[in-house]
């Protein structure tokens, strides 16, 4: 299965179903999708759910989806990743934030395998199309503490659509399709990724019950890239958004991702990027 990866921790735009994958992708990242116009099928982990004007819903990472448009359609799409929603908190508000997420992660998930993600309540959608529309307002006009208020909005956004999920959801019974073993990895390592000892082939082989021989060749024919490239890969998107987006000394992000020292972060992200972190933050703040 083809997979597709942020390349910022958040990406925002309008357009039309041509510029979105129609193929079946795997994509790691949350997205919030509004159809603005037109109306075709959607795929959702094998599931087929038709589309209209005005209807919302959310994709988690893992959740496999594609798109088929029987009219000319056009879309909102907001796509954040964990960092985002956690990239200016402290320790105990990052940890907060990041096991709700988590939760919301995991309920949206399980709900999508199954059924049709619907707002049922009217006044909830009327809130969330108002939110999207402040958020798309709020990231044109990129004034002064923009970024701290998309965060808000889309957290509020999230909680009105966990609310509408069936209560059937809860009830469904555990004997449905157990969680696929790689989506319960992939949760762990970015739980994780800054305690480098439990993103350990030992550990992972323990922590899931396969043999130690057999992880990275499980990993590999699942995501289609090696654990060591996915963990390293993952972690310089980490500093990348912390150089960016934080008032965070280097050192301080080092130790804040498991880093050895500055210098062992400095040469993982040399080899990343061509550039020394340093380099990377002065650039883009020219």
């Amino acid at each position: 299965m083809k997979q597709k990866n942020l390349h910022q921790p958040f990406e925002l735009y309008v357009s039309d179903l041509g510029d979105l994958e129609e193929r079946i992708l795997v994509y790691h990242f949350f997205e919030i999708v509004q159809i603005l116009d037109g109306e075709g099928v959607r795929e959702v982990n094998e599931n087929h759910f038709p589309y209209r004007t005005g209807d919302i819903f959310l994709f988690t990472p893992l959740d496999c989806r594609g798109f088929k448009s029987n009219t000319p359609t056009r879309f909102c799409s907001i796509r954040f990743s964990e960092v985002f929603l956690t990239g200016y908190k402290n320790v105990a508000e990052r940890h907060t934030v990041s096991s709700w997420l988590k939760q919301l992660e995991q309920l949206f998930y399980q709900h999508n395998r199954f059924e049709q993600f619907v707002i049922r309540d009217e006044t909830d959608r009327a809130m969330v199309t108002g939110l999207i529309a402040n958020l798309v307002q709020e990231f044109d006009r990129k004034q002064a503490y923009f970024e701290d208020n998309i965060q808000h909005l889309i957290t509020l956004m999230l909680n009105t659509l966990a609310r509408n999920i069936s209560v059937s959801t809860a009830k469904r019974p555990a004997s449905q399709e157990e969680e696929p073993l790689i989506n319960k990895m992939l949760l762990h390592i970015k739980e994780h990724i800054h305690a480098k000892d439990k993103l350990t082939i030992s550990y992972l082989a323990g922590a899931f019950h396969l043999s130690s021989n057999y992880v990275g060749e499980y990993f590999k024919k699942m995501t289609g890239e090696s654990l060591q490239r996915y963990v390293t890969v993952y972690k310089m998107r980490l500093v990348e958004y912390k150089l960016l987006y934080s008032q965070s000394t280097i050192s301080q992000i080092a130790e804040e991702l498991g880093f050895t020292d500055e210098s062992h972060l400095s040469t993982q992200f040399k080899k990343y990027a061509g550039v020394s972190p340093a380099a990377f933050r002065k650039a883009k703040a020219a």
